[in-house]
């Protein structure tokens, strides 16, 4: 495979799109948002007449007909200026739209892609629980089938997108039956929101993406139609492991994004901030900062590039998705790092951009699996058990 990752003439019109978009109406308005913990409406339905939020999806479920890589190229230039309007769009995309067009029935495609592409209703995917963490398979949520509805008891915590005011749907994973060896089988079922008995708290109080939402949820005896499974009946766990893999990559460029904003904004600060007469940038030891920040956030985007090209070719992805995003996550800790240390004091001020990107930076090596996780990947595909 030929490693060419230059953009088509499509794929860099659609960058400097969205570029534009994030510099001209995201930078001006998110600081503000970001500090009242508010989520980004007016930004989010832009997105959504934008059709970023459908850009994987083919035409006919309301979509942009693009591919992976174009999500990509959105989340990353998304976040080199703010990650919260970045996570809502990648889980949008990748955890709440994306299950229902890979495993979903003709019927629910029909039902709900076309709005969520169009931004109209976000989908999400209720996955992580209390007691479980990066332990996917010890789902305790359960849903048993009672006549034609599933009863549904059970909670979930760290859900992105689930309780805002046009969250139409979680997909969530449930306990439906045993295997001949005792271990769960786990099914993936739509639930509406405002379904009886299912109830979403309050925002959690986070240290980053403070204009992305995310909260605990609750099931207490919710019954949904059986028709609301998606895909095969205790095929759940292998389909999020697909989910997964792909949403590997989106958190991968998203990461590349907030390690390349952190190169702008530091190089913006050391040409303009001066000590001693001239401008800090004229310092050895800050242009060599800068040039392993680039260094780094460009390695970055070769890898979640690389890995969404396998994926668009049909080919084997899985380790690259695990390389690119632990690489890229680590690259954003650092360059946020950084970044705040060249500027200085203003980099512990939250009206820099810089100080917002360190703490949004963290979470990045933590969701949508750990880089102890990844490593556990990575070392399974070079053929280690464990």
């Amino acid at each position: 495979m030929a490693l060419d990752h230059r953009l088509t003439p499509e794929h860099e019109e659609l960058r400097r799109t969205v570029e534009a978009f994030a510099h001209d109406v995201i930078a001006p308005k998110i600081g503000d948002l970001y500090e009242r913990h508010e989520f980004p409406y007016e930004i989010v339905r832009e997105m959504g007449r934008m059709g970023l939020f459908g850009l994987p999806f083919p035409e006919e479920y309301g979509g942009m007909g693009g591919d992976y890589l174009a999500l990509g190229i959105a989340l990353e230039e998304l976040a080199r200026v703010d990650s919260s309007v970045a996570i809502t769009l990648e889980a949008g995309v990748s955890l709440g739209a994306m299950p229902l067009y890979l495993f979903g029935t003709e019927e629910q495609k029909q039902q709900w892609l076309p709005k969520m592409c169009s931004g109209e209703v976000l989908g999400a995917f209720g996955l992580t629980e209390p007691d479980g963490g990066s332990d996917a398979g010890g789902t305790r949520t359960t849903a048993v089938k009672d006549g034609d509805e599933w009863v549904i008891n059970g909670s979930k915590c760290f859900i992105t997108n689930s309780g805002t005011d046009i969250t139409g749907l979680v997909t969530v994973t449930a306990v439906t039956g045993r295997k001949a060896d005792g271990r769960p089988e786990i099914s993936s079922i739509i639930v509406p929101s405002g379904t009886p008995g299912f109830t979403v708290a309050a925002p959690y109080s986070k240290v980053g993406w403070n204009s992305s939402d995310t909260r605990e949820l609750a099931f207490d005896n919710v019954r949904v139609p059986l028709a609301n499974l998606v895909g095969q009946e205790g095929r759940g766990y292998a389909q999020f492991l697909r989910i997964l893999d792909e949403g590997r990559i989106a958190i991968s460029a998203l990461a590349t994004g907030l390690a390349q904003g952190c190169v702008d904004e530091s190089v913006k600060y050391a040409k303009e901030r001066k000590a001693f007469g001239r401008p800090i940038g004229d310092n050895q030891a800050i242009q060599f900062k800068l040039a392993d920040m680039e260094m780094r956030a460009h390695m970055a985007r070769i890898g979640w590039r690389d890995a969404a090209s396998r994926l668009v070719a049909g080919e084997p992805f899985k380790k690259e998705a695990a390389i690119a995003k632990l690489y890229s996550s680590t690259v954003a800790v650092d360059n946020a790092r950084e970044a705040t240390q060249i500027h200085g004091g203003y980099g512990f001020m939250n009206e820099y951009p810089v100080a917002r990107m360190w703490r949004d930076s963290k979470i990045l090596e933590i969701g949508e699996g750990t880089s102890e996780v990844q490593r556990m990947l990575i070392a399974r595909e070079l053929g280690f058990a464990g």
